[in-house]
């Protein structure tokens, strides 16, 4: 069960996760010459650097001045430092003239025109917490530099702990907190720095702690969430002039604020929860912008109020969606405000000027199937990145001075030419049309006789994750189809779209599978024969509801870290997630109606003796949101009931290839572990009788085996 603390805007999906160093090697023909930045808002981020992506396209032929804005000379460090390989670097954030990240097991921090070289300074050893391969998670700095906190978390455990770092000539670690989930700096009065931190404990976070060190030191509970349903995280508005206190289940949610120069005041509210209402806060020139679902439609539009008038009765309607849109970030400037949208499962970019109410919408390539913000104090530029599951990141500047969109440009990656996206449509057995997005070979001749992988998840009104995946680009090379569904109860069609997969109609996820499913065979892409189905967490849902219902569709399926038991885990309510989870599925304790319309599609409920396809699952050890438990009791089960089957059938009948790869540590899902990656793809071109000889071979150009 994939908990998120906020499910509707991007920034606050992306807000705490996990960022590890990773690197995919590329082959020459990728290489590129730059070093480009991904980040998620002004939280602490992952940058990636692509080698041999060309410079921006340039507005002259002069040469960059020394008073060229903070754009031209990320161009400039792009085109002068040649790398050799693409990669993803851990979390990273600017402040002042410094950036601070991790480097080998330590936080260090180097001036911002120093920022790939070797130069610089050691702020902490990460091995003096004795934990095992530990990474930062998230960094912030206090406004004036006198202190940094960092998030330290392993590759075994959510859990995560906080250091604060003195800075200095000999810089010391002042403190150090346990179960940390999100923290902001704001300075108080006095010139104090306060840090601002939520205590997550068994996967709940309720708390809200406030710090400070030096000479005054102090930590006190500063606020704590009765409901056991919501959780908290912190946000400091863009402008720093707010320090927002989130608090929100899966579709309500309450904000507070804290004043940024009067820290140790009272937090004022915005608006008391209203059931079924969610918002979210930003600041501008004494004006709260609020991206809400308040009112008709009960889709996101942006709202605006005086701040020192923020309840609902003075929202202002300020700019409304289309219909069928996703929100999936928001990002102010000074003089504007930029939403990154998804409609009809294309991307879009509206620039709203603040000063005139204008907004230019611009549509976006349709190779592009995600975004990537670029945190950016500049006002003068709004920097991001669209990627696909089968393409690296590629840099976009969107300059609001000139109100045209620069793209890198350069030697184009081969894969826009030798591969094609489709956006496809199935009707669901209601009618509704269910987009797919679909990746194949330019150049593949007869698609009905290539494999098919294809993804769903359909829950929490989260979309599909379409980021770039080197093992998805190696699969299309070697002529699979891909196809990404997206199925009701996701976000894809903005939030009707997820209320129309939930409770108690979570069937309808199940039909736009199977409708997907089929229409792709109809319209010749693969057959059953060779059709294979992957999810991860609460995808496993669907997946193992369809394995039930028409398993004849497919051939093979993988899964990670598979909420396969819907019924038993939402009636055990000392698991730490299932009172948060009540909006998503539904309460079987109390309400007979839930709990006989999740026996209708729970899979283990409704294992039966009949034929499966093969089925391969990965699951973790010490996993807190889908425990191992519920897991291998849905493997028994099917596979007692194949072996019934295949004896009521007699001689010739072949038992499907059940495996349970039980891995060690008490993370969800581990995206990057080569191990469980080659897994799977071993396992599918098994499944299949294929020749994995050529994937393998090119796997090796992105990972490090």
């Amino acid at each position: 069960m994939q908990k998120q603390p906020l499910n509707h805007w991007h920034f606050a999906e992306h807000c705490y996760s996990r960022i590890k160093l990773r690197k995919y090697h590329l082959p020459k023909c990728l290489q590129n010459k730059n070093k480009i930045s991904e980040l998620a808002r002004n939280i602490p981020s992952r940058s990636f650097s692509c080698k041999d992506l060309l410079p921006l396209k340039q507005e002259s032929k002069n040469s960059p001045s020394e008073n060229m804005d903070a754009f031209e000379k990320v161009r400039t460090r792009l085109e002068t430092q040649p790398q050799e390989e693409y990669e993803i670097i851990n979390a990273e954030v600017k402040h002042g003239g410094f950036v601070y990240y991790q480097e080998g097991c330590c936080l260090v921090r180097s001036k911002d025109e120093e920022a790939d070289s070797d130069n610089y300074e050691v702020l902490f050893n990460l091995e003096e917490l004795k934990l095992d391969q530990p990474f930062i998670d998230c960094i912030r700095v206090a406004p004036d530099e006198k202190y940094v906190a960092a998030k330290i978390r392993t590759e075994d455990s959510e859990s995560s702990t906080c250091v604060v770092v003195k800075l200095s000539d000999h810089p010391v670690m002042e403190a150090s907190f346990p179960n940390v989930s999100s923290l902001e700096w704001v300075k108080d009065e006095e010139e104090e720095d306060v840090l601002f931190y939520t205590f997550q404990r068994n996967l709940r976070c309720h708390d809200v702690y406030r710090a400070t060190f030096g000479d005054n030191k102090r930590n006190e509970r500063f606020y704590t969430e009765k409901d056991p349903s919501y959780f908290v995280f912190l946000y400091l508005t863009k402008d720093s002039r707010y320090l927002t206190i989130n608090i929100m289940n899966k579709t309500t949610s309450e904000v507070w604020l804290v004043d940024g120069l009067s820290p140790w005041d009272p937090p004022f509210l915005i608006q008391k929860r209203i059931p079924g209402v969610l918002y979210y806060v930003e600041h501008r020139d004494d004006e709260l912008y609020i991206l809400t679902n308040v009112g008709e439609p009960t889709e996101f539009k942006l709202m605006r109020t005086a701040a020192d008038s923020p309840a609902v009765m003075n929202w202002d309607l300020f700019f409304t969606m289309k219909r069928n849109t996703k929100v999936v970030d928001l990002d102010m400037f000074k003089d504007h405000c930029v939403l990154f949208l998804k409609h009809s499962n294309l991307l879009y970019v509206n620039v709203i000027g603040l000063a005139d109410d204008s907004v230019r919408s611009l549509k976006l390539p349709p190779w592009a199937c995600g975004f990537i913000i670029d945190t950016n104090s500049d006002p003068k530029n709004c920097p991001f990145q669209l990627c696909s599951p089968i393409r690296p990141p590629k840099y976009y500047t969107y300059k609001f001075a000139e109100g045209k969109l620069f793209e890198e440009t350069g030697h184009e990656d081969p894969i826009t030419k030798t591969s094609r996206v489709l956006r496809l449509e199935a009707k669901s057995k209601d009618g509704k049309l269910v987009p797919m997005t679909v990746f194949h070979k330019t150049d593949s001749e007869d698609l009905q006789k290539k494999p098919l992988l294809v993804h769903v998840y359909g829950a929490y009104g989260m979309d599909l994750k379409m980021n770039f995946r080197p093992e998805r680009r190696v699969l299309v090379d070697d002529g699979w189809i891909l196809a990404y569904c997206h199925v009701r109860g996701g976000g894809e069609l903005g939030l009707q779209w997820h209320a129309d997969g939930r409770l108690t109609k979570k069937l309808n996820g199940l039909a736009d599978l199977e409708a997907c499913i089929k229409t792709l065979h109809g319209q010749g892409f693969s057959q059953p024969s060779l059709t294979t189905l992957t999810a991860f967490s609460a995808g496993g849902v669907l997946v193992g509801a369809l394995c039930n219902s028409a398993p004849e569709l497919l051939r093979a399926v993988t899964l990670e870290a598979p909420f396969l038991d819907v019924l038993n885990t939402m009636l055990d309510t000392t698991l730490p997630l299932t009172l948060e989870e009540l909006e998503e599925w539904g309460n079987p304790s109390s309400d007979e109606k839930h709990k006989n319309y999740i026996k209708r599609y729970c899979p283990y409920q409704n294992i039966k003796p009949q034929h499966y396809p093969a089925l391969h699952i990965t699951a973790y050890e010490n996993d807190e949101r889908v425990p191992l438990k519920g897991i291998v009791s849905y493997t028994e089960k099917l596979r007692e009931a194949t072996a019934e089957h295949a004896k009521n059938t007699g001689e010739g009948y072949q038992v499907p290839n059940i495996t349970l790869d039980i891995q060690p540590g008490g993370n969800h899902v581990i995206e990057d572990s080569h191990k469980k990656i080659t897994a799977q793809i071993k396992f599918l071109y098994e499944e299949l009788g294929l020749d994995s000889t050529n994937v393998f071979e090119d796997l090796k150009k992105y990972l490090k085996f």
